[in-house]
């Protein structure tokens, strides 16, 4: 079922999703203090092309240079990102077929507000504690 998903969502969505994170990618990739960004955008480019699956799992072990990398993030690009994520869940929702979509729409928000000290890792690997 994952993969009938995916492939709905990578047509539907996910393309354009990770062309507009790739797109902001190569823009970070200009300046030297932007490449922490542009690495985080393509992480979640491919997260956005097929994230039925996978997770996101915050790392206990980020500094506070991610933090505050992503209130830099936040203000800069995070916002316009994550609206373009809502607007998508809701317009999926609208349908009772593509509420999956919706919610895979929403699930990426978290990552695009905040795309540092976090890893997307397949759903099997999840650590419960």
């Amino acid at each position: 079922m994952r993969t009938v998903l995916n492939v709905v969502w990578l047509i539907f969505a996910g393309f354009w999703m990770a062309l507009g994170y790739a797109v902001v990618g190569l823009i970070c990739f200009i300046t030297i203090i932007g490449i922490p960004f542009g690495i985080a955008c393509f992480r979640i480019a491919n997260y956005c092309l097929w994230p039925f699956g996978r997770t996101i799992e915050v790392r206990r072990d980020a500094g506070a240079g991610s933090l505050i990398g992503n209130i830099i993030w936040l203000l800069l690009a995070g916002w316009w990102l994550a609206i373009g994520h809502v607007a998508a869940g809701i317009a999926f929702c609208v349908t009772i077929i593509g509420i999956p979509l919706g919610l895979a729409s929403f699930k990426i928000i978290p990552i695009t507000l905040f795309p540092l000290g976090v890893e997307i890792i397949p759903v099997q690997q999840t650590i419960t504690v």
